[in-house]
């Protein structure tokens, strides 16, 4: 029996030296994520266990452009990618997103350790909804701002979540908590809770515990404050110009509250500070902002993820993408995005391989960003109440759309419209014969209910410089035999439109939505109501309102300019 044994472990030892060799995907000696260990433990041990490839991969979050992941998705897969991102452009069928999901799931269970995948999408509410099909079209973040109330949030959270948790989907890049500080920002406007550091911060925390109550992660964004800009780092850096002072108790402050509330994942953004760095590093390659501001000052122990790499915001600074991928992970991110799934031979991937076998502090930080998203992943698929990794039809079908949250939604919406001049109630009593103006089928149907005689003047919600200049020039005219004219307003041009009928002595009834900086010029109008969204929700709130249904309680989440 002693000389059996001896021959065995021999054998043993001989095989794990030619699986080690050959870079082998499976062992049987290795461990699995699904082993019944103490989370800290168990993600130790399969870091050290990891190869080179293995770790990179980890802390890669890559997406997909057609309906379907491509082939070389799955190869990265193969290889220990951790994470997937579902885009806006691949989702109007949930089902195929939900079926996709579940192949790269089941791809990924082949791997050496088992680990899921972390599947992450942006699903803000509001006009910020990567994730299409039925899902809902809620009234979004400043209407929450404008309500004020936490439960509003929270609920708002909870339902968004339990919808896109149905497809398999385990992390959300929300909540946001950018301040509405410079109203020209389009980038991010009705996207924020508004311009009030602390209530944002309140909302904010809010909205993540009712996210992490229907069991998705959020991420809230973008560190360290993407609101006192109106660039859009898709395009170029933005350049926030503000003194440290300033950044303290203004920027962070929604942050603090979230990262005091427990929030799991943090995303940083592409963008400078010069005035508190020097160098103009975007925040999210600064090692200042993401180690010594983020996690050492502020106490931050959570996943930090970078915004997507793909943006210019991150390659124009850092001169290339391997040289943006080995930045965002000196700085501190653990998870690094990228829009496109990379080829296997890019630099981002080579350069930075090599790197992690010649360099020991950057194969260090590696480590720690894999340990991190691994003793995360412990903690959340382990935790009770994760998304499904295998998706199931039947169970879309039961929560998509979510039922509890379409009344939720609308009660909310009205909580949200907000008087910000005039008087709100116009019955159609009083208002005479009314035409309504606008691009949204959804809002003149909702006021054609209200005020069953009304005319209507229709153009394209999203209208060119052509139509823009033939509504101008023609709507004077029809509006002239109205008492009261509806203008919807949701961008410059429409704004440009109800200027044209400024002169013609009627009454008119502007109702924002979207970007209220539009509508904010517009003062010479009799009422000004403030809805934030195109959400049908809103649409009918809005009209709700006018007909003297109910009163806009609601305050603006803004100062006025």
């Amino acid at each position: 029996m002693k000389t059996v044994t001896f021959v065995n472990k021999k054998v043993q030892k001989y095989i794990f030296i030619l699986l080690s060799i050959f870079n082998c995907q499976f062992s049987i000696f290795s461990l699995s994520f699904w082993d019944n260990k103490p989370h800290d433990e168990l993600a130790r041990e399969i870091v050290r266990e990891m190869t080179p490839t293995e770790l990179y991969s980890q802390i890669l979050m890559f997406g997909w452009a057609g309906a379907e992941p491509e082939q070389i998705l799955y190869d990265w897969v193969s290889r220990g990618l951790g994470s997937v991102k579902v885009f806006g452009w691949n989702t109007d069928n949930i089902y195929l997103v939900a079926k996709s999901i579940t192949s790269l799931q089941k791809h990924s269970a082949k791997n050496r350790f088992q680990i899921p995948l972390f599947v992450a999408t942006d699903q803000e509410g509001g006009w910020i909804r990567h994730v299409k099909g039925d899902t809902a079209i809620t009234p979004g973040n400043m209407a929450i701002g404008a309500s004020g109330y936490p439960s509003d949030s929270f609920y708002s959270a909870y339902y968004i979540s339990r919808e896109i948790k149905a497809l398999g989907i385990n992390m959300n890049f929300a909540p946001t908590v950018d301040l509405y500080t410079n109203h020209n920002s389009t980038i991010i406007s009705s996207r924020s809770f508004g311009e009030d550091p602390v209530k944002s911060g309140i909302l904010g925390a809010a909205w993540a515990k009712g996210s992490m109550a229907a069991g998705v992660i959020p991420t809230v964004k973008h560190f360290p404050g993407h609101g006192d800009t109106e660039n859009d780092s898709h395009i170029y850096l933005p350049k926030i110009d503000c003194d440290f002072e300033t950044f303290t108790n203004r920027e962070l402050v929604p942050f603090r509250y979230l990262i005091n509330s427990g929030v799991p994942a943090v995303m940083s953004g592409h963008l400078s500070f010069p005035k508190i760095e020097p160098s103009g590093t975007p925040a999210s390659l600064s090692k200042y902002f993401l180690t010594d501001l983020l996690r050492g000052q502020l106490g931050y122990q959570g996943l930090i993820i970078t915004d997507d790499m793909m943006m210019n915001g991150a390659t124009m600074y850092a001169g290339s993408l391997s040289n943006a991928f080995r930045m965002a992970i000196q700085a501190g991110n653990d998870i690094i995005i990228s829009s496109t799934t990379a080829k296997l031979n890019e630099a981002l991937w080579t350069n930075n391989l090599n790197l992690i076998s010649s360099d020991p502090e950057f194969r260090a930080r590696v480590e720690d960003a894999a340990y991190r998203v691994i003793k995360s992943k412990l903690e959340y698929f382990k935790g009770g109440n994760a998304a499904p990794l295998y998706p199931d039809a039947a169970d879309i079908d039961a929560a998509i759309p979510d039922r509890e949250g379409d009344k939720f939604f609308l009660e909310q919406a009205c909580r949200s419209i907000t008087v910000y001049q005039g008087t709100s109630a116009h019955p159609k009593e009083t208002a005479g014969r009314v035409l309504v103006v606008g691009g949204l089928p959804e809002f003149l149907s909702a006021i054609k209910k209200r005020y069953p005689d009304s005319g209507e003047f229709r153009f394209q919600y999203e209208t060119g410089p052509n139509q823009t200049q033939w509504v101008i020039d023609n709507l004077p005219q029809t509006a002239s035999s109205y008492d009261t004219i509806v203008v919807l307003v949701g961008s410059e041009r429409h704004a440009r439109i109800a200027e044209s009928v400024k002169k013609l002595g009627k009454k008119v009834i502007i109702c924002s939505i979207m970007y209220p900086v539009y509508s904010e010029r517009l003062t010479w109008a009799d009422t000004i109501l403030m809805g934030y969204s195109w959400s049908g929700y809103t649409l009918e709130a809005m009209a709700a309102v006018l007909a003297g249904e109910f009163q806009a309680e609601a305050s603006l989440p803004f100062s006025k300019e």
